[in-house]
């Protein structure tokens, strides 16, 4: 396992690959941070206080002592680790097994939780990335282009790869003195453009045709950085923005833009406003969801082991599950039925971390994760199967 700390964004992968770790005994703890104050001064204290609960379970458990203390070292480490509590968010998730630690500074807080299992526990982080309601933000300027990936709580760069033009002048060659343009077939230095011009470039008023070849190329590079169905806000000056629709092969392209020049834009501001336009689209989204389920009739599941079984057999297309519930038991992983237990024992796992983890693995089916209060009949878990 690779070490990561203080990371901000928790992906559908990241999930997807901590359920897929199956160890002896893992630990997962959960805490509440403070980004500034004096109350900073309590999150280290409250972390040594949550490895002591830790290790007593572990030794509960039956592991000896040098192995717990083995185990739980990377995480002790952190307590006097002075320049790691200085960048905290609300809450911190760390992720203990045989193979390393992983950290997750998250900008929501949590319960002070310690989970010893053969499983990550990591229901918290699911209902920190919801759905993953992820989306990118494509600032466009004839100076300069990013590219943002953003959630309802942060955004941040992603780097370019080379064969993506970072401006008008990067796509132009300048290689004729005079204003009038010129064409020759592009080498490999110009991929995605077809033609390269030769002449003025960069200036305020650019003819149309240049900025038109332009956005071909940059939205050309860009195929394989914009996940199919990953909604792509636009920012940027209004005169520019058109002609990178008419453009564009992505789906979808929100309606609402960032205006403006995006150069001058912080990336708080320009996560604030690209949320703006976004959060309709996933309510609307969640909304129509949360409808087709109730109206399932026949494809409607509300139990938790119905729901596992029909996962498995990659029946399910929408699935909720309550964010503030558990459902404990054992999954069955080794060729037996799951079972749900009226109390957690030794080894158990959360059956609705089960129902996410085979809804992705195996039906490719979209997770919502929400507050018991917004559930269908109040129930844990609630599927839309296929057939």
């Amino acid at each position: 396992m690779v070490e990561r700390s203080r990371l901000d964004i928790v992906t559908a992968d990241d999930v997807a690959a901590l359920l897929e770790q199956r160890d002896d005994t893992v630990v997962s703890i959960y805490l509440p941070t403070h980004r500034s104050g004096p109350d900073t001064r309590q999150d280290p204290i409250r972390l040594k206080n949550l490895l002591v609960d830790a290790r007593a379970e572990l030794l509960d458990l039956g592991m000896r002592a040098p192995n717990a203390d083995r185990l739980l070292a990377p995480a002790r480490a952190l307590v006097g680790d002075n320049t790691f509590w200085q960048h905290q968010e609300e809450g911190l998730a760390v992720l203990l097994s045989e193979r390393g630690m992983e950290s997750f500074r998250v900008p929501e807080s949590f319960d002070p939780r310690v989970v010893v299992s053969e499983g990550f526990y990591v229901k918290p982080l699911l209902r920190v990335m919801g759905r993953g309601e992820h989306f990118n933000v494509l600032a466009l300027s004839e100076n300069q282009v990013r590219l943002l990936w953003g959630t309802r709580y942060r955004v941040g760069q992603v780097e370019l790869p080379p064969e993506v033009p970072q401006s008008l002048a990067a796509a132009l060659w300048f290689e004729d003195p005079e204003p009038q343009l010129q064409f020759r077939q592009a080498g490999s230095a110009g991929a995605g453009l077809g033609a390269i011009f030769h002449g003025h470039g960069g200036g305020k008023d650019q003819p149309h045709e240049e900025i038109e070849r332009f956005f071909r190329a940059v939205d050309h590079g860009l195929v394989h950085l914009l996940q199919p169905r990953v909604p792509l806000v636009l920012a940027g000056v209004e005169r520019l923005l058109p002609i990178y629709r008419r453009v564009t092969s992505h789906e979808p392209i929100l309606g609402g833009e960032v205006l403006g020049t995006p150069d001058r834009l912080s990336l708080e501001q320009r996560q604030s406003r690209a949320w703006q336009t976004v959060e309709p689209y996933f309510a609307r989204e969640r909304d129509e969801a949360l409808e087709a389920v109730r109206s399932g009739g026949d494809r409607y599941v509300g139990s938790v082991l119905e729901a596992i079984s029909a996962a498995r057999a990659g029946r399910v297309a929408a699935v909720f599950v309550a964010s503030d519930s558990a459902v404990w038991g054992d999954p069955g992983t080794a060729g037996g039925e799951p079972e749900v237990h009226d109390e957690r024992k030794p080894g158990d796992h959360d059956l609705l971390d089960v129902v996410v983890a085979d809804t992705w693995r195996h039906s490719g089916g979209t997770v919502w994760v929400v507050r018991s209060e917004e559930m269908p009949d109040g129930a844990p878990v609630a599927a839309l199967l296929r057939y």
